[in-house]
């Protein structure tokens, strides 16, 4: 194939669409450490802090976030770690009560 064609077919290559999405804090909202329903979309299923790249947040309304979620665990508004699928899959088992035979 000729150099012309090879350039050629590369410029014509289809760009993939994108959809935009809103971004998570609009112009309105107040990064508090009482705004549950907004504080809540920035934890994970665990109560871990999402990072600023999962979250798409600026570098400033990921410090307000993360300066307000711990505001709000200290509070006790958060908890600080949420361990009910932990306890829900840990159960005892308890040995049956026998007598250990040495082998000889």
């Amino acid at each position: 194939m000729d150099k012309s064609k090879r350039l050629f077919l590369k410029k014509n290559k289809k760009k993939r669409s994108f959809r935009r999405r809103l971004p998570p804090i609009r112009s309105g909202d107040r990064i508090d450490y009482r705004n549950m329903s907004l504080i809540s979309r920035f934890i994970s299923e665990q109560g871990k802090i999402l990072s600023r790249r999962v979250n798409r947040l600026t570098l400033k309304q990921q410090r307000l976030i993360t300066i307000a979620i711990k505001q709000a665990r200290i509070l006790s508004l958060l908890p600080f770690l949420n361990n009910e699928k932990l306890f829900e899959r840990t159960k005892s088992k308890t040995r049956a009560p026998g007598r250990r035979t040495r082998k000889k």
